[in-house]
């Protein structure tokens, strides 16, 4: 008897498990998808990039509603908080009090009015203002960042900016030139 009572002990017990799951039913429609988080350019953010050992690193910051291009550069002057110096981000930008000037220009177009020349500049911290003023919110036309066009223009020179845009990596790229007509 003892033999037979355990085998069949199992057999209720696992058939009782199965039976109180969900039950088989056909896919149903469930509604939209789901939304939310943080999205580049969402109303309250701000994108900055600052430095890590790998590479250029993108971070999210809260800003007021209406936050733009100017908004989000001066949070790169700010520097990283100590919460992401101690995640190891640090910025290639010049130390003191600068005051860089960024607007939108107009459908997917950012101006950067540096107050130093490009040349003086480390690279790194070139794609670090370039990249934040290219994903920062307020620019209008509804471009992919990637697709943003920064005008860079340096402190004292007068003439034509530099395009540039910033690529998946956060590093800034020339813009090609349109072909001149001959």
């Amino acid at each position: 008897m003892v033999r037979t009572a355990r085998p069949v002990a199992v057999l209720v017990v696992s058939w009782a498990l199965a039976c109180c799951g969900v039950p088989d039913t056909r896919p149903e429609a469930a509604g939209a998808p789901a939304g939310g988080g943080r999205t580049v350019g969402a109303a309250g953010w701000v994108r900055v990039y600052f430095v890590a050992p790998n590479g250029a690193w993108p971070v999210a910051r809260a800003a007021s509603a209406g936050a733009g291009p100017q908004t989000a550069l001066d949070e790169l002057l700010a520097g990283p908080t100590r919460g992401e110096r101690d995640r190891g981000l640090v910025t290639a930008l010049p130390a003191g009090r600068h005051k860089v000037r960024a607007a939108a220009a107009g459908p997917g177009t950012v101006d950067l009015y540096l107050p130093w020349l490009v040349a003086e500049l480390d690279g790194v911290a070139v794609n670090q203002m370039v990249c934040t003023a290219a994903v920062a919110p307020g620019i209008p036309g509804g471009r992919r960042p990637a697709d943003v066009v920064v005008r860079v223009y340096e402190s004292g020179e007068p003439g034509e900016p530099w395009s540039v845009r910033c690529d998946e990596t956060g590093t800034a790229i020339p813009v090609a030139a349109p072909p001149t007509a001959r």
